[in-house]
Formats: C-alpha cells, structure tokens, sequence
C-alpha cells in the first residue's frame, strides 16, 4: 500500500489530500462550502453539502493521484470542530442546517448559565469556557426550537455530532455513530479527566445521552468505509479536529512545544504533556489526541476571524478582488498609519470571551487609504496572535522558544514577519503547510502501520523558511499598547 487518503472538511471548504510514506503530497482536490448567514450574528452550513462536496472531492484526489484502491492503506479525517448538527437515525437525513462554530446565537443562554454560578463547573470538568462557541449550546438551541425534535432525542431517534461524527455516519452508510476524543473535548459535554460524557452536565443542559456518539481514539481502526462510496471498505484509521490534527501535523509531541494556525480563525496549541493544565488566562484546557488510551493535552487559544477578515475586505468592501492581493497592498504602505482594525465580526475569542463585542477600525484620519486598512487586517491577526501567546506563557510557565505555522494565511511572508517583531522569537514555516490534513494522514497511518515508528515522522517535517524578529522591543511595545486599547473599545459593543 501506497498511500494515505485525508480528508479535510473546514470551514470554508472540503479538502481530499493524498499522501505517500514520505508525508509528500501526491494529489489534492479542494471545494468551497457556502456560508449561509439568516441573521447578524448567525452562520450555517448545508449538512447535505458538507458531505457532498467531502465525497466529490475525495474521490477527485484518489482519481488524480490515479491510485488503484489497493494503493490506499487508511482514511483519515480532520475538521472543523464546535460546528453542530443533529441528524435522523433511520433516514440520515439532517434536522435543518448545521450551527457553525462561530455562530453566536446562544450567547444569552450562556449569560444564564453564568449568572446560576456554573461557569466553574463546567471549565473544571471540560476545561472549556460558556462560550457560543461550542456545540452543546448549539444542541440545545436545536432541541428547544421544537418540542418535537426533544422527544424524539429522548426516545433516541436522532444522532447529534460534530462534523467528524457526520462525515464517519455517511462514509459507513450509518453504521457508525463516532467521535474522537479531541472533537467530544470541545462540546461541553466531556470530561477531560474521566474521559467520557458528564452526566451532570448532560442533566444541567438537558441533553439526552441517547443521542451522543461514541468516543473513540485519534488513531486506529474506528470504522470502515462503506465499499459503494469507493470499491472497497477502506480503513478509517484516524480522527482528530483540525487543530489538534496540525499540531500533530507539526510534530508539536514534546511538553512547550507551539504551533499557530492562521486560517479562518487562528488557533494556537501548546501541548503540555499527559496531565491536564488548568489556565488562568482563560484559555482552553483541551485533549490534544487520544491513543491506545493513553491522553495528551493541550492548551489552547482561540481567534474566531483571522484569514476571514481578508475574505471581509474582499467580499464586504470589495478593497480587493482575491485574497492573494493584500499582502501587495499592505506592503505598499511603510505602517499601518494609525489605524488599528479590532476583527471581532464573532465576537472575542480568547483570552477576552467577550461574545458582544463587535468589529472596529480606530485612529483613521484623511491620510488613512485603503492600503492601511488592509495592513491594520493583517496585522490584527498577529495581534490577536500575540495576546494567545502572552497568556499560554504565563498559564503553562514556559518561554516560547519559537512558533510553528501553518494554514492559508502563513503564506503571507508580511503578516508572518509582522508576527515574528511582536513575539521576539522565530516564527518557522515548515515546507508542507498543509499540516492538519497531514496530521490527519499521519493519525490513520499510524493506525493501520503505514508507519511504524512516530519518531520517523519527526524526520519528514521539514522547514520552508525560518523570519527572525527585526523590530524593536519598544515599537513592538508601543504597537501592542495601541491596540490593546482598540480592543477595550470594542469589548461589549452589541450591549451599549
């Protein structure tokens, strides 16, 4: 056997990858994912589509790599993971539309939850904040919308899941209702230190056990493939959500060890060994994989709009006609020129949770152009970036000693040096940036033996270009004061 075949469904589109035992990529095929928006605040996606377009482009990677199905060792799968759907388990057929993680609907159910004083509770038994953000809120928005819906989760005719769950029930034909560990560790729901559903928080949020998946390892044999969908019962071998899968990807598997992803929203991941941290920085205490049992952790930052204010600039403002063009136009200008843009579209992720803030651009004068905007756009992203890091140091008391990136965005050569000036260390960027698909390969490779020894994989991670700080610390300083106050003044916006 040849290759791995990873799937990699986001939030803007599905992506098949195909590689071979050197993690090189052989073949790729990739499709959009409409965004659908019913209200300010509110995002969805097609469920239909989800798995639609995951099966079309699949079998485009496995057509190009022209790859014979006795060439492909395993399946592995990484996704998008707070995003909630419920589905119906004769028929398969989804109950309406999935909640996308960045949906901000249940921000008030939150609020409610906070003021009965059990925020505590579930940060010590998830490692989580009440945020919108996670799927269990989202759950039971969907069950309270319809008195119905809730008695038929009771009598266990619905399946609820994250996307890893979705696409494991179509890929078997429904014959497997499943989630790993790292996506069941971002719903609210699991306890990360008895590893399983909390039955006190299922009964704070009403939810009916019933309608939970399994939770199953990051790696090894899960499930089979239906042989209708590809000729043959194909190996699932491997899940993981997206960002534990790229730190993994990353051979970020030693205790300080940090990766950033800059993609749709950014996300940080420090992994911090095989017991839990808890953060008091508000930052996420996460499972980073789950193998034979054994768990890693992680700690995690959240940003929910990094790369998508690039795509708000080209789509909302229309400043630029692709995203490939911002960093020409960031570059034409020598600094951002005052203007600090504060991207909070969702709401503040960490370490603010602040799910009212709203977006702001401050400090524009008559000489502010549209080049500035698209530097202040780029730059927030490093800021925000900057914020994760400041707060991981002090929560797991180690000094960054360099950041691994991946994801669209860290192929902006600007933001990546803007990113290296703010932290004072070096930012690398590995050859194969695509690295939660490649975690994802690696997870399910490592299950069925495609490779042998983890250790080997460390030997294929491979650096495409190192940026070293150039700034000074006073005007990095300086620029993180400023926005700093940008921030404060976009905090709690949709509540004045």
């Amino acid at each position: 056997m040849r290759y791995i075949l990873a799937l990699d469904q986001g939030t803007t589109s599905s992506r098949a990858i195909v590689f071979d035992r050197c993690g090189a990529v052989v073949a790729q095929s990739q499709r959009e994912l409409a965004q659908i928006f019913p209200r300010p605040g509110w995002v969805e996606h097609d469920p239909n589509e989800i798995w639609g377009s995951q099966l079309a482009v699949a079998r485009a990677a496995l057509a190009q790599a022209d790859a014979r199905l006795s060439d492909v060792a395993a399946i592995g799968i990484a996704n998008q993971r707070e995003t909630a759907l419920l589905w119906d388990r004769v028929s398969g057929e989804p109950i309406g539309n999935a909640i996308v993680w960045q949906d901000r609907r249940t921000a008030e159910q939150c609020e409610r939850l906070k003021q009965r004083g059990l925020e505590a509770v579930f940060t010590e038994r998830t490692g989580l904040v009440l945020d919108p953000y996670f799927s269990a809120t989202k759950l039971c928005w969907m069950l309270d919308s319809d008195q119905a819906l809730r008695e038929r989760a009771e009598r266990g005719g619905l399946a609820f899941g994250t996307v890893d769950s979705w696409l494991a029930w179509k890929l078997t034909g429904g014959a497997a209702h499943i989630t790993d560990a790292t996506n069941a560790a971002r719903t609210l729901l699991y306890n990360i230190h008895d590893h399983d559903w909390d039955q006190r928080l299922l009964d704070v949020l009403a939810v009916p056990r019933a309608i939970l998946p399994r939770i199953v390892d990051s790696s090894g044999i899960i499930a089979r493939a239906d042989p209708a969908l590809f000729g043959a019962d194909l190996p699932i071998a491997g899940i993981a959500g997206d960002q534990q899968a790229a730190l993994f990807g990353q051979r970020c598997v030693a205790p300080g060890m940090v990766k950033n992803t800059y993609g749709t929203g950014c996300f940080m991941l420090m992994h911090t060994g095989p017991r839990p941290v808890q953060s008091d920085c508000r930052l996420l205490t996460t499972v980073a994989w789950r193998i034979g049992q054994t768990l890693a952790y992680a700690l995690e930052g959240s940003v929910f709009v990094a790369g998508a204010i690039v795509q708000w600039l080209r789509d909302g403002l229309g400043i630029i006609d692709s995203s490939q063009e911002v960093e020409a136009l960031a570059r034409s200008v020598a600094d951002n020129g005052g203007v600090f843009l504060v991207p909070a579209l969702a709401g503040l992720g960490a370490p603010h949770w602040d799910p009212l803030a709203r977006g702001a651009i401050l400090g524009l004068t008559r000489g502010a152009t549209k080049a500035h905007l698209a530097r202040a756009a780029l730059e927030s992203i490093a800021f925000q970036s900057a914020d994760l890091t400041e707060a991981m140091e002090h929560d797991a008391g180690i000094a960054l000693a360099e950041l691994r990136v991946d994801g669209g965005a860290a192929r902006n050569d600007l933001l990546l040096q803007f990113q290296a000036d703010l932290l004072g260390v070096s930012v690398v960027r590995p050859r194969i940036t695509e690295t939660t698909a490649l975690g994802a390969a690696y997870l399910a490779g490592l299950g069925v033996g495609f490779w042998d020894d983890p250790g080997a994989l460390d030997a294929q991670w491979q650096v495409d270009r190192v940026f070293e700080p150039a700034m000074g610390a006073d005007q990095a300083g300086a620029l993180r004061e400023g926005w700093r106050r940008a921030v404060e003044r976009a905090k709690q916006w949709a509540d004045a």
